[in-house]
Order: C-alpha cells, then structure tokens, then sequence
C-alpha cells in the first residue's frame, strides 16, 4: 500500500511551506492555507521512519466532519476539502496557545496529580481523586505552543499577564473551547465513546476568532469506550481507548521513548498496515461511518496537485 510522507509543491500564488510532524501548510497568497495531511507518524516528538497508509486521510476527513459539525458555535478556518488528504481554508494568524480540555483524569494530568500536583494551569484539582475519573467539571488546562521542544503548561492569568492573547480574546476561546468540546462529547456519546480531552486551536482574521487547525482526531484527542468505563474504574483497570496511543506503548515495548541511546525499532510493512487498519477502525468508531479508501493507480501526490490547483483556478476565477 502507497503512503505519503513527504510533498514539494509550487502551487500558484505560494508564499511559503510549513513542513510540520505530520501536516504539510501551504501558504496563498497570504490569504489560504493549504493543509495537506500526510501518512506521516509522530510518537515522543519523532516522526518514524515509515508512513502509515491512509493515516492521513482518515485524519483529514475527521477533522472535516466535526469543523462542519461544529460552524454553529463559532466560525472556522475551513473552506473546503478537495483532496481526502487535503483541507484549504483561510489564513489565519494564530494565537501562541493551546487550549486543552480535559474532562477526566487521566495520562499527563494523572501522573501530575498521582506525585502529589494538585493544581494544574491555574485550575485547583480535587483531593481523592482516581486514574480515569471524571472531573466535577470539564477544565481548560492550556499550554504554549512552541516552534521547537515541547510545549509548556501555563495560566489563563500568565497568559493574560504576559501579553500572549489579550483577556477579551481569551474570554472568547474559553467559551468556544467549552461549547465545542460540549459538541464533540454529545456526538461521541451516540457513537458509544466518551471525548475524553482533546485541544483546540484559535487564530484571528479581520479581528474575528476562529477555530483553525483540526479538531477531535485521534491525534489531538483521547476516547474512552462507554460500554464499561464505570467497570474498570471501580477496579482500578485501564480504560479501553480509541487514541494512538497504541503505537506509544508499542514503542516502549521495543524500548523507545526517543531517549539518549535508544534505537527505533524497525517499522515493517505488516505493523504499518496493522497501524493503518487501527487508524481505519478510529475513523469508524468516530465518524459512526465506513471508511471509504482513496484508492487509485496515479500517484498520491500529483493527484493531490491536479485536484488542490483546480480548486484554487475556479476560487481564483470566483
């Protein structure tokens, strides 16, 4: 099976590329984004050595769906999707936060609050509390969004204090960060998963607020299966999870962790198609749809060129 891992555009009016972890950002003009999402995965801050087939896609055509289930609450960078691996919308300039929601107690927090934190970004945890229970209420524990390294957790007040976004604009992505992750876990519970936490991303445009970036994947965000979440918890097991998480522990059994000395484990073809038929599973179990694979015998990457320039002729003929 085909995965792509790498692109090199040149679409028309390009000013510039981002080639991040996983997605590949084409700047138009100064006015579009083009986002492509690659096959590319990234586990403890290194992307492995092969790409996953349809990973990005499935990533894509998630994000797709929940942006255009979610234009009610607030406006959104996407303007259309004319590639399955590719979203265009509008430039934005981002703001340097990430806003995280979390609604229970679990993974990085948990292991906060089991060495004792009881206050995580400003937000005061309650004492006696279990791995993977729920908090009395969703909170919003952001971080910086870093150009390298890993992003860092802070404040609604040092962001405020420290000029990062002012305290009107924050006031607004507090609001949309809760009514949209509000969204997301009401569509999860038809489907039978629990939205466990996720992130958000906001940028701004003519002086208005959007949500831009993806939004409830795997890959931004953890689920829980429903059917016997109050089971395990009672004793003390863990959770069934709809996340990537799979590939973390699968790394660790190999003994990586991307730590000093430590060699990546060869990715064969068999585990990258195993990987895939994981991703595949997630869009199933999240979409509440049959994944349908792009499959076809021209290459990924000049479909992509053929369909994303026809879109930007007939915006630019507009």
């Amino acid at each position: 099976m085909k995965a792509l891992t790498k692109t090199d555009f040149n679409f028309e009016g390009q000013k510039s590329v981002y080639h991040g972890k996983v997605r590949d950002v084409y700047n138009i003009n100064d006015d579009l984004m083009v986002m492509v999402a690659t096959d590319r995965i990234s586990a403890f801050d290194v992307v492995l050595p092969k790409g996953i087939p349809f990973k990005g896609q499935v990533l894509n055509q998630i994000a797709a769906k929940f942006l255009d289930a979610t234009t009610d609450i607030c406006p959104n960078w996407k303007l259309a999707t004319p590639d399955p691996m590719v979203t265009i919308g509008l430039k934005c300039e981002g703001f340097r936060v990430e806003m995280i929601i979390r609604s229970i107690l679990t993974g990085s927090a948990w292991r906060e609050y089991k060495n004792g934190c009881r206050e995580l970004c400003g937000v005061r945890l309650p004492d006696g509390m279990k791995e993977n229970e729920r908090f009395p209420e969703p909170i919003i524990t952001p971080t910086t969004k870093a150009d390298e390294g890993h992003d860092m957790n802070i404040s609604k007040e040092e962001i405020i204090a420290q000029g990062i976004v002012s305290a009107e604009d924050y006031a607004i992505m507090e609001d949309y960060t809760r009514k949209i992750f509000q969204r997301g876990q009401e569509i999860a519970a038809k489907r039978g998963l629990i939205l466990v936490d996720t992130k958000y991303e906001f940028g701004k445009r003519d002086g208005k607020v959007y949500l831009i970036d993806e939004i409830h994947t795997p890959d931004s965000s953890r689920y829980f299966y429903a059917d016997g979440y109050e089971e395990k918890l009672a004793k003390g097991e863990p959770q069934k999870q709809l996340s990537k998480e799979f590939v973390r522990q699968w790394l660790i059994e190999h003994n990586f962790m991307n730590e000093p000395g430590q060699v990546m484990p060869e990715i064969t073809d068999e585990y990258a198609e195993s990987v895939s038929d994981r991703y595949i599973e997630l869009y199933e179990n999240i979409v509440g749809e049959r994944f349908e694979r792009e499959i076809d015998n021209e290459d990924i990457a000049a479909r992509i060129e053929k369909n994303v320039s026809s879109w930007l002729n007939a915006f630019k003929s507009k």
